[in-house]
């Protein structure tokens, strides 16, 4: 399987983010901007700003596609940390392969920020804001209890039998 990204469909980004066809067209994939950069810069949808002590969830507009035996890890671009005191709410995210298609979301995945700082984080559209990298991981040989059913948290829901 190739690893990929991709847009969440137009259904999808109506009930996420706005009913605005043009906006969905126009908002660009991840990027690598060197090679040999680690991540994929997600790129802002549109304009938004962070305020000193606010949390703000961005969607991102993206699903990501990837083997089972990979995770893609959501950190924050280290400028931003440095320049900022911005920061992921979780510190670091971790998209399951599993969540790609899944039933309550197709595997739209966002990123929650926290200004920590003393001064207004703005972001423009299509500036970068976070970064994805897609990292193997091992396991101990077991092979999990369960099939997901459905999105964020949902690997602690109960399951019907």
């Amino acid at each position: 399987m190739e690893r990929c990204f991709e847009k969440i469909s137009f259904e999808q980004f109506k009930k996420d983010i706005k009913d605005d066809l043009k906006l969905y067209e126009e908002y660009k994939l991840p990027i690598r901007k060197t090679k040999h950069s680690a991540g994929y810069d997600l790129l802002a949808i549109e304009d938004f700003e962070i305020a000193p002590g606010e949390i703000k969830k961005i969607p991102t507009g993206y699903k990501a596609k990837f083997p089972g035996d990979e995770m893609l890890m959501l950190v924050v671009r280290s400028s931003m940390g440095f320049k900022y005191n911005v920061r992921n709410t979780n510190q670091v995210g971790i998209i399951d392969s599993d969540f790609y298609n899944n039933p309550d979301n197709e595997g739209h995945f966002y990123v929650s920020l926290q200004n920590e700082g003393d001064k207004v984080y703005k972001v423009r559209k299509g500036e970068s804001y976070s970064q994805g990298i897609f990292i193997k991981y091992l396991t101990c040989g077991d092979e999990g209890e369960g099939v997901r059913q459905g999105g964020l948290g949902s690997t602690n829901r109960k399951r019907e039998k």
